[in-house]
C-alpha cells in the first residue's frame, strides 16, 4: 500500500465490462489517480501479488472469480487494502450482493450506474477513513 490519498494514489479497477472500465479509468486518471485494471478476480489477485495498490474497486458479478470471493481473498491477503464494491444487478436500493460484499470486507458499496462525482467522492471518503 502506498499510503497516499489524492494524486498518485494507485487504484486497481476490476470489472468485466470494457465500457465501465474505460469510463471509470478516464474519470479516475483525470482526477490524478494511477489506475490499473483487471477483467475478473483472478486477474485482480495476480496484479495484487505483483504490485501494491491503495484501493481496489471491484464489480461483484463477473465470470471466473466473482467479486465477493475476490474481496474476501483481498482482505485476507492484503488487509490494509481498501475496497469499494460496485454492481448494477437490479433496481433495488439494497441489492443483496452489495450487502454481502460489505459483510465480506468491502469498505463501501455503490450501485451502478455511478455518476463520476459520486465515484470520486466515494474514493476520497474511503481513503480518508
Amino acid at each position: 500500500m502506498t499510503g497516499q490519498n489524492g494524486p498518485n494514489m494507485r487504484i486497481l479497477l476490476v470489472d468485466d465490462e470494457d465500457m465501465v472500465r474505460d469510463l471509470f479509468r478516464c474519470v479516475l486518471t483525470d482526477a490524478g489517480y494511477e489506475v490499473m485494471s483487471a477483467t475478473n478476480g483472478i486477474e485482480a489477485l495476480e496484479t495484487l501479488a505483483d504490485q501494491s495498490v491503495d484501493l481496489v474497486i471491484t464489480d461483484i458479478l463477473m465470470p471466473e472469480k466473482e467479486g465477493v470471493e475476490t474481496i474476501t481473498e483481498i482482505k485476507q491477503k492484503y488487509p490494509d487494502t481498501r475496497v469499494i464494491a460496485i454492481s448494477g444487478g437490479g433496481r433495488v436500493k439494497y441489492f443483496m450482493p452489495l450487502v454481502i460484499a460489505t459483510k465480506a470486507g468491502a469498505d463501501r458499496a455503490l450501485h451502478k450506474p455511478i455518476e463520476p462525482d459520486d465515484l470520486l467522492k466515494a474514493v476520497r471518503e474511503v481513503m480518508a477513513a
